[in-house]
C-alpha cells in the first residue's frame, strides 16, 4: 500500500484568513486563500492541486496503456480544467476537462481514442472523482506512418 501526505495550515475566518498547503514529499509549499480560489489572487488553491494531480495521473495511466498496446510516446501533454460552481450555500466540482496531446507515430486514430477513455477510465484519480463529469479531448500531434 503506498500512502501519500498533505498538510494545511489556515489561519483566521474565511474571508480574512490564510493558509499554507505543502506537499508531504516536500516538493510543494504554496499560499492559498479566498482570493486565490476565488478571484485571480495571487497563491493556488484545491481545484487548481486537483487538476494537477488529475492531468498527471491521466498521463501516466495513458502511457502504461499505450506501452501495453505496443506504442512508444515521446511525449505527453495533459491540461485539466476544474469547473467549480456554487451550489446551494456552497460550492461543488462540477466537472474537470482534460485535454491531452501526444507525440506518437503509427497508430490509428480510433484505436488511439480508445486507448485514451481506457487511460480516463483507470487512472485512480478518474476513479476518486467518480461522481465528477469527465471529459476528455485527445490528440496526436506526429504524422501517422
Amino acid at each position: 500500500m503506498i500512502e501519500r501526505k498533505a498538510e494545511v495550515v489556515w489561519e483566521g475566518g474565511l474571508k480574512d484568513g490564510k493558509g499554507k498547503m505543502k506537499l508531504g514529499s516536500g516538493a510543494y509549499v504554496g499560499s492559498y486563500s479566498v482570493g486565490s480560489r476565488f478571484e485571480d489572487g495571487i497563491g493556488t488553491n484545491p481545484e487548481e492541486l486537483i487538476g494537477a494531480a488529475h492531468a498527471g495521473c491521466f498521463s501516466m495511466a495513458f502511457a502504461k496503456i499505450l506501452n501495453e498496446a505496443g506504442h512508444n510516446p515521446s511525449k505527453i501533454e495533459t491540461d485539466a480544467k476544474v469547473k467549480l460552481v456554487k451550489e446551494g450555500e456552497g460550492f461543488k466540482i462540477e466537472s474537470v476537462s482534460l485535454h491531452t496531446t501526444v507525440d506518437l507515430v503509427d497508430i490509428e486514430d480510433d484505436k488511439f481514442l480508445n486507448l485514451a477513455e481506457k487511460a480516463k477510465k483507470n487512472c485512480p484519480v478518474s476513479k476518486a472523482l467518480a461522481g465528477v463529469d469527465i471529459s476528455l479531448k485527445a490528440e496526436t500531434i506526429s504524422m501517422k506512418v
